[in-house]
């Protein structure tokens, strides 16, 4: 391949919304560190809404074998993690600054919010997420 073959169009931009790849950071526990991905390809970002979202993912918990510790986890909340790119928070469970990135409303399409091809998000436990900003330690460490 020659480098005349590379797209200089980074890869969020290159693939359109129609057909994202996302990735879901499903986080059992805060203070453990307990967290697993689903990487979910040929998404529609224009019409999958946060609720659709939420319900692919649990599906997904209780259907697939690898994720059987987490079927007993209460998972009500989708905040965005970074977008393709984009800068990383330096907690590596998830950022606890921009609340205002936490998606409230289950009728909004992930466009809407911003989403693009190659984003990642969280979903957790709101009540445990509220706890852990209290005092972010982390237990595993121990």
């Amino acid at each position: 391949m020659s480098t005349d073959d590379i797209s200089d169009i980074p890869v969020n931009l290159a693939v359109p919304k129609t057909d994202a790849t996302l990735t879901v950071r499903v986080i059992k526990s805060f203070e453990y560190r307990t967290e697993k991905s689903l990487v979910l390809h040929h998404l529609n970002l224009e019409t999958t809404t946060v609720g659709q979202l939420k319900e692919t993912v649990r599906q997904a918990i209780q259907t697939q074998p690898a994720w059987k510790p987490y079927r007993n986890t209460t998972l009500d909340t989708i905040k965005l993690y970074t977008k393709a790119h984009g800068a990383k928070t330096t907690n590596l469970i998830i950022n606890l600054d921009h609340d205002e990135w936490i998606f409230d409303d289950d009728s909004k399409t992930l466009a809407e919010l911003g989403l693009e091809n190659e984003s990642e998000v969280s979903f957790f436990n709101r009540q445990a997420y509220e706890e852990f900003k209290k005092h972010p330690d982390t237990k595993w460490e121990s």
